[in-house]
C-alpha cells in the first residue's frame, strides 16, 4: 500500500466532474447524491449536474448538485455537503435546500439562447429546452437553477414534473394524506385500544364541548352555554359542530332563525369581558324583511347575558375595512417591492413605494378598528357583534385582535395557538381557498392570516414584555401554511375536514371512530417540525407572564393579575388623536407638532369625546403587560415586518447585527438567572447547618428555555459570525439581485419608521 503525492495543477476548472465508465487511477468515485425521503415520499424525476445560483454577480459561490422532484418537495442536494452557510433552524421534515410543492407560487423556465420564458402549469408542454429554472415561492423566496451542464431532456422532464406536482387536481393528492396514512399504520403498536390521546398537545382544538366549557369558565361567561344544534353539521356546513350561544336562546329558535343567515351561520360567541360584555360574530341576514325581527331576538338574548343588561352594538366590517381583493393586491405590491424589484436609488423612493402598496395602511386599519371595538367592550361595557357577509374572513382578523388586546391569556404561546384554532380554524376560515393550495382560483386567494400575523408583530414590537412568543415564532407559523402535513391550514371548514378525513380513513384502512388528531395532527405539535432546542427560539426572554418573578424594592415577588388591574389599568391616547388618527385629518402632521402631541403630560381638551378620553387616560399611565394593551397607531409607530419580508434578501441582511443581537444577549442573561436561581434553591434545600451543594462538574443541562445558553468563563466564546438580522433564517440560495453594495436602505434597516406621508419623510428621515 502506497500513496503518490499529486502534482499541483496549473489549470483550475470550474466545471463539475464528467461521469465516465472508466475511473482514473487514484481518483475517488463520484459521490452518490440521495435525497432524504419521508414515509410515503417517492422520487418523481431528477437531473444531475445542476447549478444552484447563490449570487447574481458571479458564479464563484454557486453550488453544484442534483435537482430532484418528489411527490412532496423540490429538493436540491449539493455535491459539496459543507456549504458555507447553513440555516440555523434545522427542520425535521425539510432540508436547507428543500421547498414544499405547496409553497411554489410560479414555476418559470427560461432559455437564454432563444430568449424564451414560460410559466409552467399542470399538464403543459414545453417546446424548448430550458437553460434555467426559477421558482417563485409563497414564503417570498426566489430560487434559480441553471442546467448548463445537465442533459436537455433531463432538465425539461424535471421542470415539467415540478410544475405538474405543484398543481394537484384534488385535495387528497396533497402529500400530507399519504404521509399521515403511512405514519398511522407504522405507529399502530404504540396505541392503546386503537386510539391515542393528544399526548403533549396542550393547545385545545375546540372540536368538543369540554374545550368550550373550559373557555366559558375561564372568561366567566355564566350566561352562555355550549350548544350542539349543529352536531353533524345539521344546520351550517361552515360552522363547527359545537358553538356557544346565550342561555336564553333555545335550540329550536336557533334552527328557526338559521335559514335567514348567509350560509346559515347563526351568531357565534367569541369571548367575555370580566365586566360581562360579550364579543360575538355572525354573518349577515340574507332576508331583509326578517332583519328587524331577528335582530331584536338576537340583541335581546345577548343583552340578557350581560349582568348590567348593557346595550349591544353592531360593527359592519364590510363597510369599514378593506376587502379581500384589496388586501391581496397590497400584498402582491409589497412583495414585488421587497423581493423582486431592485431597491431604488434613494430612501425616499423606497419608502414611498412601500406606502403606495397600501399594505401598512391595511395593517393600521385593522388595528385601529380593533382598538375601537376594545373601547366599546372595556370603556362602554357594551357587548359587540362583528358582522360580515359570510363571517369567515375579516371577522377572523378583528375578533382575534380584539381578544389579543383584552386578554393576556392569548398572549401566551398556548393561548395564542388556542385563539387561532378557535377564531380561524374552527370558525371556518377558508384556508384552502385563501392560500390557494390547489392553484385553481386566484380570485379567491388573499393573505388574511398573514395580515393578522403582521398586526400581531406590530403589537409585539411595541410591547415586547407582554408576549410569551417571538417574532421568529410568528414567521415560522406563517411558513407552516405551506407544509401540507397538518390539518390546521388545509381546509375551508370543519365539515370539509371531517369529510376528507373520513374518505382518507377509508382509503388508508383506518377503523372508524379512531381519534382524527392521531392520524392528521394540527400544526401545534411543533415536535414534528423542530427539535426541542430549536423550539426554544419561540420563547421571548422578556416576557412578563402570569406568575413570573419580578423585583420590587430589592425583593423578588410574583406578579399576580387582579380583575382591577386587568380591567382598569388604562393608558389613553393623546386628546387630539382618535385611535392614533388625528381628528379631522387622515395624513400625519409634521414631526414638530407630532412630538408635542405625544408628550406624556396629556391634558384634557374642550369637547373631548368619551372614546378620546378613554384612550388619553390609557396612554397617560404605565402599561400593564398583563392587562389591556392598545397599539400605537400613529403611522410612525408602524414598521414593515422586516423579518418576514426581508429575510431572504441578501442586500438587506445585516451580518452580526439586527434584533438578533439583543435577543441573543437577553437569552443568555435569562439562562444565567435561571441557573443561579436553581443553585440557590439547591443551597436552601440543604437544611440548617449544611453548606451549599457542590457545583456540577458535568455540562449544564440542555433542557433550558433559551436557544442561546449562558456559558462559563472557561468555555470558548461561541461563534457569532453566523448571526445576521435574518436569524434564524438564511438568505443563502435566494436569488440575489445586482447592486448589493451601497444599498440605499441603511436608514430603514437602522430603525427608521415607515411614514404614510412623503412630505413628513422629507422632514424627518
Amino acid at each position: 500500500m502506497f500513496s503518490v503525492k499529486p502534482m499541483k495543477p496549473t489549470f483550475k476548472s470550474y466545471l463539475p466532474p464528467v461521469q465516465t465508465d472508466v475511473k482514473k487511477t487514484f481518483e475517488p468515485p463520484i459521490k452518490k447524491l440521495e435525497p432524504k425521503l419521508l414515509q410515503g415520499e417517492i422520487v418523481v424525476n431528477e437531473v444531475n449536474f445542476v447549478r444552484k445560483c447563490i449570487s447574481a454577480e458571479s458564479s464563484q459561490d454557486d453550488l453544484w448538485g442534483k435537482l430532484i422532484c418528489t411527490n412532496f418537495k423540490v429538493s436540491f442536494i449539493p455535491q459539496d455537503a459543507s456549504s458555507k452557510q447553513k440555516s440555523q433552524l434545522s427542520h425535521l421534515l425539510l432540508g436547507d435546500h428543500d421547498i414544499p410543492l405547496t409553497c411554489l407560487e410560479q414555476v418559470v423556465t427560461v432559455n437564454d439562447t432563444k430568449g424564451k420564458k414560460k410559466v409552467l402549469g399542470s399538464n403543459q408542454k414545453l417546446k424548448f429546452n430550458p437553460t434555467e429554472l426559477i421558482l417563485y415561492c409563497k414564503d417570498l423566496r426566489i430560487i434559480r437553477f441553471c442546467f448548463g451542464e445537465a442533459g436537455p431532456e433531463g432538465a425539461k422532464k424535471v421542470c415539467l414534473a415540478i410544475a405538474h406536482y405543484s398543481h394537484p387536481a384534488d385535495l387528497q393528492l396533497l402529500f400530507g394524506f399519504e404521509y399521515q396514512g403511512r405514519r398511522y399504520h407504522e405507529s399502530k403498536g404504540e396505541r392503546v385500544n386503537g386510539s391515542t390521546p393528544r399526548e403533549g398537545l396542550r393547545t385545545p382544538i375546540f372540536d368538543r364541548p369540554s374545550d368550550l366549557d373550559r373557555e366559558i369558565k375561564r372568561t366567566g361567561a355564566s350566561e352562555w352555554r355550549v350548544c350542539s344544534v349543529n352536531e353533524g353539521f345539521a344546520i351550517s356546513q361552515s360552522l363547527p359542530e359545537f358553538i356557544v350561544v346565550p342561555v336564553s336562546l333555545a335550540d329550536e329558535d336557533l334552527k328557526k332563525y338559521s335559514v335567514f343567515f348567509t350560509d346559515r351561520r347563526i351568531p357565534l360567541w367569541c369571548w367575555n369581558h370580566p365586566n360581562g360584555s360579550a364579543l360575538v360574530r355572525m354573518a349577515v341576514i340574507s332576508e331583509p324583511l326578517q332583519q328587524r325581527r331577528i335582530d331584536q331576538k338576537i340583541f335581546t338574548a345577548i343583552t340578557k347575558s350581560h349582568p348590567q343588561r348593557s346595550e349591544v352594538l353592531r360593527s359592519d366590517l364590510d363597510k369599514c375595512l378593506p376587502n379581500i381583493q384589496d388586501i391581496q393586491s397590497g400584498f402582491v405590491k409589497v412583495r414585488q417591492i421587497c423581493v423582486i424589484d431592485h431597491f431604488e436609488e434613494s430612501d425616499e423612493r423606497w419608502f414611498s413605494s412601500i406606502e403606495n402598496s397600501r399594505w401598512l395602511e391595511y395593517v393600521r386599519a385593522f388595528l385601529k378598528h380593533s382598538a375601537e371595538i376594545v373601547y366599546q367592550l372595556d370603556g362602554k361595557n357594551a357587548s359587540v357583534i362583528l358582522q360580515e357577509e359570510e363571517d369567515r374572513d375579516l371577522n377572523c382578523v378583528v375578533s382575534s385582535l380584539v381578544q389579543l388586546m383584552l386578554d393576556p391569556h392569548y398572549r401566551s404561546l398556548v393561548g395564542f395557538q388556542s385563539l387561532v384554532q378557535k377564531e380561524w380554524v374552527m370558525a371556518g376560515h377558508r384556508f384552502l381557498d385563501r392560500c390557494n393550495h390547489l392553484k385553481k382560483n386566484d380570485k379567491e386567494e388573499s393573505p388574511l392570516f398573514l395580515l393578522f400575523l403582521d398586526c400581531v408583530s406590530q403589537m409585539l414590537s411595541q410591547y415586547p414584555a407582554a408576549f410569551e412568543f417571538t417574532e421568529s415564532y410568528l414567521t415560522v407559523l406563517s411558513d407552516s401554511m405551506w407544509i401540507p402535513l397538518f390539518s390546521t391550514f388545509l381546509f375551508n371548514s370543519s365539515k370539509q375536514q371531517a369529510k376528507h378525513l373520513m374518505d382518507f380513513a377509508k382509503n388508508k384502512a383506518i377503523p372508524h371512530g379512531e381519534d382524527q388528531v392521531v392520524y392528521f395532527p394540527p400544526v401545534w405539535d411543533w415536535s414534528q417540525q423542530f427539535s426541542p432546542k430549536d423550539q426554544t427560539l419561540f420563547n421571548n426572554p422578556m416576557y412578563v407572564g402570569k406568575g413570573a418573578a419580578c423585583v420590587q424594592n430589592g425583593e423578588v415577588k410574583t406578579f399576580r393579575r387582579t380583575k382591577k388591574a386587568y380591567s382598569h389599568t388604562l393608558r389613553g391616547m393623546p386628546a387630539s388623536l382618535r385611535n392614533g388618527t388625528k381628528v379631522g385629518e387622515d395624513t400625519l402632521t409634521r414631526r414638530g407638532s407630532l412630538v408635542s402631541e405625544l408628550r406624556s403630560d396629556f391634558s384634557p381638551v374642550k369637547d373631548e369625546s368619551p372614546s378620546e378620553r378613554f384612550f388619553r387616560d390609557w396612554f397617560s399611565r404605565p402599561a400593564d403587560q398583563q392587562g389591556l394593551l392598545i397599539p400605537l397607531l400613529v403611522p410612525s409607530h408602524l414598521a414593515l415586518w422586516k423579518l418576514y419580508f426581508l429575510r431572504w434578501v441578501p442586500e438587506a441582511c445585516i451580518p452580526k447585527g439586527g434584533p438578533i443581537t439583543a435577543y441573543r444577549k437577553l437569552s443568555q442573561l435569562v439562562d444565567e438567572i435561571e441557573i443561579l436561581q436553581n443553585r440557590l434553591r439547591q443551597y436552601k434545600g440543604r437544611g440548617p447547618g449544611n453548606g451549599p451543594l457542590p457545583s456540577p462538574s458535568g455540562p449544564l443541562s440542555d433542557q433550558r428555555r433559551m436557544y442561546f445558553k449562558a456559558s462559563s468563563p472557561h468555555d470558548p466564546p461561541s461563534p457569532s459570525d453566523v448571526l445576521t438580522s435574518s436569524f434564524p433564517f438564511s438568505p443563502t440560495g435566494n436569488l440575489c439581485r445586482g447592486g448589493s453594495h451601497g444599498t440605499p436602505i441603511s436608514k430603514f434597516l437602522n430603525g427608521a419608521r415607515i411614514w404614510l406621508s412623503t412630505e413628513t419623510l422629507n422632514d424627518t428621515v
